[in-house]
């Protein structure tokens, strides 16, 4: 038998549209604690979570959102931040060494645990009757958010979720079958027939249907190098978040 937690991880999808219903503050401590309840490295839980609801400061970040409506209409923003400003004031109040973390493992570290908060967060909501949906563009606009947000040296955006109830109820995003995903022992490479393989309900799935024609492009393959995720879009992006993480003292 599937139990709770396993059918709301099984039956995920993002949510777009929310109500105007609030979520109450009970119900938000809730998803904050069981983000902090998570896995993280030596235990040093080496992130921060910045919680947005004020609409106007949503409406100042929102910009850096590339003004996506769920970046305004969700009645709250989780932005997870990798954070070692905190362990390292913790370590000179201590009178420990206090430049041990400023290089790309220590990030590294901090990225890690961030990420398993954020979905902490994101399975904890959705349990509890909460739509989710991941902007991934926090990323691409580190720099920004990090002024907005008034984020110290040693921390860096990495995760940005919108929550609240859902005002729309999307079929669920098609998935590459677990034989595309899993290897057992060792990675095993792919060649050409499984690539067909392992792709071919996604490629005639309805929703890539559409993208083709919204798109006119022949495959999906090249809706996302071509149209969502170019390579000079890539390469712009990947220079800001390298110069971000620079200033922030993580490559020194």
């Amino acid at each position: 038998m599937i139990n709770t937690t396993l059918k709301t991880i099984l039956h995920h999808r993002s949510i777009r549209k929310f109500t105007v219903e609030d979520i109450d503050e009970q119900t938000l401590d809730l998803i904050l604690k069981a983000a902090c309840n998570g896995s993280t490295m030596g235990n040093m839980q080496l992130y921060s979570i910045v919680v947005i609801k004020d609409k106007e400061r949503m409406k100042l970040m929102a910009p850096f959102h590339f003004n996506q409506p769920i970046a305004t209409n969700a009645p709250v923003i989780l932005t997870f931040v990798a954070d070692l400003h905190r362990f390292n004031k913790y370590c000179e109040y201590r009178g420990a060494v206090t430049d041990a973390y400023s290089n790309l493992q220590s990030y590294h570290w901090a990225v890690i645990d961030a990420i398993i908060a954020a979905q902490n967060a994101c399975v904890a909501a959705e349990s509890m009757g909460l739509g989710i949906c991941w902007l991934g563009t926090i990323t691409y606009n580190a720099d920004k958010f990090v002024e907005v947000l008034q984020l110290p040296k040693h921390t860096v955006p990495v995760a940005c979720i919108a929550l609240g109830f859902p005002d729309e109820n999307p079929e669920l995003t098609d998935k590459l079958p677990l034989e595309a995903l899993v290897h057992y022992e060792t990675y095993n490479d792919y060649i050409k027939e499984s690539i067909d393989w392992l792709y071919a309900e996604k490629e005639v799935h309805e929703n890539t249907k559409r993208l083709l024609i919204e798109n006119n492009l022949p495959n999906l393959a090249q809706i996302f190098t071509e149209r969502r995720y170019t390579k000079t879009d890539n390469e712009h992006f990947a220079k800001v978040l390298q110069k971000i993480i620079e200033e922030q003292g993580f490559l020194e």
